[in-house]
């Protein structure tokens, strides 16, 4: 007997429907309650699906919310459902997928996909086989009610349809989907294609067996008058970019040619489509090959989709000139990640290297919009093209640019800025000569009367900020800064945020050429504080922390430390310690704190009292969390991580005047708890905090030197290149605080160092805080390191050969020095690793020097002079030279 509902009940179900549509929320509230108290009725789910697909009394809404309340109720208790409920809605499903209304058949659509992504394709075994067979169905809305319910399931399971689990259907599917690129309806092409696309990434055995049919068939569909169709054909051949490059290269011409096309199709998704094939071939390595014909063709194309369209102006309120006074939306304020410390060394011929796990993120320009669309599309699509033509790209394009960058409409003119900076990576070489005369015009265009003008000009200036700053500093430098300060003082919130992060940009290129201008530049970003709205002071401060950054103990004087400090407290004082706000303020205080050194102690105390207690409270909440999920809510652990990195800021910059601070807290108590959660980045700061209060103020580290290290040597785990790295670090700092007490330590360390240096694809950053640390602990405790000698010395010679000469490589030579003392056998088979490694010393101390003379002597006499040409001979010429000026040999 088949189920009937009973009207009291359909009443009751109608009415929750009415009610759930309503915008009160209280209403809301009575909905979820009687939905709960329902959804206890085990056919409950009956009334549902009967109302979806029988009651064709209803209005299309209601009919159609019923399906997604039932939607919503198989995703959290499908495996609840008695099995006649679940065969009756799957029934249901089955015999209603050809319903007149389109909104009602993608609503069963969408429930026949959840019920199968339930693991239900294994055990409703019809399934496929019925929803292929009705594609066959004369009867149109059968076909498209099948077929979207196909496309839903191959979105959401094509690895599984591509396994044996299923006995891989796709050798039927495939074939069929293929035969429907011809129908007359495009809507059903349009999901043929859409369907197939699923399979393309994944490299489905059944769709690489009828490649070329698949090929031939999206060929034909080139000119399709649907633009559904269009860009489902374009986005199949950017994944066949990707994937089958090798079936395409026989076509490429004609390829492009369509792309060409299509990049300009008056339908913009399309248009979206199909410029992404600009930017998938540039990774490819034939793209300067299949390419270099069609510049010509192409970059006009790209320059032209670099405009802002009619709908994004409106959406950037691009007339609204002043804003600064309007509150910010919360919703508009992306969430920040706070990037975890890691230590690095200096280089040769540059400043300290960012850590290489960590992507740059360079932001474009509009990032409220921060939807990817063809604007967008097209300047990434420039950017790596002329990351791959370089200068030949220039020809094409500064015939153009002129036009552009001079035109009377506002909107030509800001894409001709855009162009501008989206070459400035590739194209530097050869845009070199007209900068002197480019520059001043983009520094004009810092006070355009629209802002969408103004905003622009800050981002492509700054990506020309590398040349500016190699020029005398009063050519552009210096007008380029005095423009920039006044747009952070700009009217407009947009052009505040852009300027801000330009500036923070010119601020990490100039350095110490920003001294002469401190006071000047102090002013400006303190008279922000008081007029930036939520988001933007999140920026500034970060602009302020880059100027910490870059200019450094410059920063510490009297007049200078009057200026910044009071705003930053008062924000200080004012955030309580749930507020995120606090994550980029600490940031920006770490970088300040380092640079002021002593100049900071006046506002040390409150500052490290509060970081403690953000640790102590995070770690506690942990605590709760773990015994009783159920009662309390996990922390927010970046409070504690952005409290230790800014512990870590305080160590650095005060020294051993934090030692009063340390001996009053329990720090040393909450860093070894630290030290051992389970959260990475927790543990990567802890490290880092372990080792600059090493350096600062040991006496309070030495007591807990026994619990600390077997938990350091168990993080020697390269897989966490970060925390690895700073474990390393703060190994090597101890060694050199403890000297000969370091020897029980040293086999819980060494064994892991010796493989890290020798792994491949290790970071350089890794590679050379692993050859320190190795180093150091050789000098402090060369007889229990030197027998490892010949493991380690050729890695360790090649990562530290391009370090500046500091410190640390200085008591890491030392080191090496004194194990070949022990074990001088241990390098002779790399020995000319050792001389080009002692080469690399620009200036060292005279007793290190005098080391080195020794054992370069001494091993010239233990092979005998006629041995020692030999093996000079192998030397490079630069190398020979130095050794002979240096070492007399």
């Amino acid at each position: 007997m088949e189920w009937q509902p009973d009207e009291q009940g359909l009443q009751q179900v109608l009415q929750l429907l009415k009610d759930s549509q309503s915008p009160d929320t209280a209403t809301q509230r009575a909905v979820q309650e009687k939905l709960e108290q329902l959804n206890q009725f085990p056919d409950f789910n009956n009334y549902l699906i009967f109302v979806l697909t029988s009651l064709k009394s209803e209005d299309e809404p209601t009919r159609s919310l019923s399906g997604l309340i039932l939607k919503n109720n198989v995703k959290a208790h499908y495996q609840n459902f008695p099995p006649n409920v679940a065969e009756f809605i799957k029934r249901e499903c089955l015999n209603n997928i050809g319903d007149p209304s389109p909104l009602i058949r993608a609503t069963i659509g969408i429930l026949i996909t959840t019920i199968a992504s339930k693991g239900e394709l294994q055990t409703w075994p019809e399934l496929l086989p019925q929803l292929c067979n009705l594609l066959n169905s004369d009867d149109y809305n059968t076909c498209e009610g099948s077929f979207g319910a196909l496309q839903k399931i191959c979105e959401d399971s094509s690895e599984l349809l591509d396994s044996d689990a299923l006995n891989r259907p796709l050798n039927i599917m495939i074939p069929k989907f293929l035969q429907f690129f011809k129908h007359c309806s495009p809507k059903i092409r349009s999901h043929a294609i859409a369907c197939v696309n699923q399979f393309i990434i994944g490299r489905a055995e059944a769709l690489m067996d009828n490649i070329d049919t698949f090929i031939e068939s999206l060929f034909a569909l080139a000119g399709d008058e649907d633009s559904e169709v269009r860009k489902n054909v374009c986005r199949a051949l950017v994944m066949l970019l990707e994937v089958r490059i090798d079936r395409l290269i026989p076509h490429m011409h004609s390829i492009i040619q369509y792309m060409l096309q299509r990049t300009q199709d008056p339908d913009e998704n399309v248009a979206l489509e199909a410029c992404e094939f600009w930017l998938t071939l540039a990774e490819q390595p034939i793209c300067k090959e299949a390419l270099s014909g069609h510049l010509v063709q192409l970059t006009p194309i790209l320059v032209n989709g670099m405009k802002y369209s009619e709908i994004d102006i409106i959406l950037l309120k691009g007339d609204v000139e002043e804003d600064e006074a309007v509150p910010d939306s919360e919703q508009d304020i992306k969430p920040r990640f706070h990037k975890s410390r890691t230590v690095t060394l200096q280089h040769e011929g540059g400043e300290g290297e960012e850590g290489e796990d960590i992507d740059d993120d360079d932001d474009d320009d509009d990032d409220t919009l921060s939807d990817w669309n063809l604007r967008k599309c097209s300047a990434a699509a420039l950017d790596v093209l002329a990351n791959v033509f370089r200068e030949e790209l220039l020809p094409h394009l500064l015939p153009l640019l002129k036009g552009l960058l001079f035109h009377p409409d506002w909107v030509i003119k800001e894409s001709g800025i855009l162009v501008l900076g989206a070459i400035a990576e590739g194209c530097m070489q050869g845009m070199v000569p007209y900068l002197p005369e480019l520059i001043p015009h983009l520094i004009q265009c810092l006070c355009d009367k629209k802002a969408l003008v103004r905003s622009i000009a800050c981002w492509t200036l700054s990506r020309y900020a590398h040349w500016v700053v190699s020029q005398p500093p009063d050519s552009h430098l210096k007008p380029l800064m005095t423009e920039l300060l006044k747009r952070i003082l700009d009217g407009n919130k947009r052009v505040q945020e852009a300027a801000c992060s330009a500036f923070a940009t010119l601020e990490e290129e100039a350095c110490t050429e920003l001294v002469p201008y401190l006071s000047f530049i102090l002013d400006t970003l303190v008279f922000a504080f008081g007029k930036y709205q939520h988001k933007n002071l999140l920026i500034l401060y970060d602009a302020i922390g880059t100027l910490a950054d870059s200019v450094g103990h410059h920063l510490n004087q009297d007049e200078y430390i009057q200026k910044l400090m009071p705003p930053l407290i008062a924000k200080w004082n004012e955030l309580k310690d749930e507020d995120k706000d606090l994550f980029p303020l600490l940031e920006c205080l770490s970088s300040v704190a380092t640079a002021l050194q002593s100049g900071f102690l006046p506002y040390c105390e409150p500052v490290y009292q509060r970081c403690v207690t953000l640790v102590q409270k995070t770690l506690a909440q942990a605590m709760m969390y773990s015994q009783q999920p159920d009662q309390y809510e996990a922390p927010d652990k970046d409070f504690m991580i952005v409290a230790l990195d800014l512990l870590s800021g305080l160590a650095e910059g005060l020294g051993g005047h934090v030692d009063t601070l340390v001996s009053r807290s329990n720090i040393m108590t909450l860093l070894f708890q630290c030290m051992q959660d389970t959260m990475p980045e927790v543990r990567q700061s802890s490290f880092a905090l372990l080792g600059d209060l090493t350096k600062a103020c040991f006496s309070h580290v030495k007591p807990c030197i026994a619990e600390f290290m077997p938990i350091l040597g168990t993080n020697l785990n390269p897989e966490f290149i970060s925390v690895c790295n700073n474990a390393t670090w703060a190994i090597g700092e101890i060694c050199m605080q403890m000297g000969v007490e370091m020897q029980p330590y040293i086999a819980m360390v060494l064994s892991q160092l010796v493989e890290i240096i020798n792994r491949p694809n290790t970071p350089k950053t890794l590679l050379e805080n692993t050859a320190i640390t190795i180093g150091r602990l050789g000098y402090v405790c060369p007889q229990e390191v030197a027998p490892v000698l010949p493991q380690f010395i050729r890695p360790w010679c090649t990562s530290l050969r391009n370090i500046r000469d500091n410190e640390e490589k200085d008591s890491a030579f030392r080191g090496i020095c004194m194990m070949i003392g022990v074990n001088p056998g241990g390098v002779v088979q790399d020995f000319i690793f050792f001389c080009d490694a002692v080469a690399s010393w620009v200036s060292p101390k005279d007793d290190l020097r005098d080391m080195f003379y020794k054992i370069l002597h001494g091993f010239k006499e233990q092979v005998g002079e006629e041995n020692w040409q030999q093996f000079s001979e192998q030397f490079p010429p630069l190398l020979k030279e130095r050794l002979a000026a240096c070492y007399g040999v």
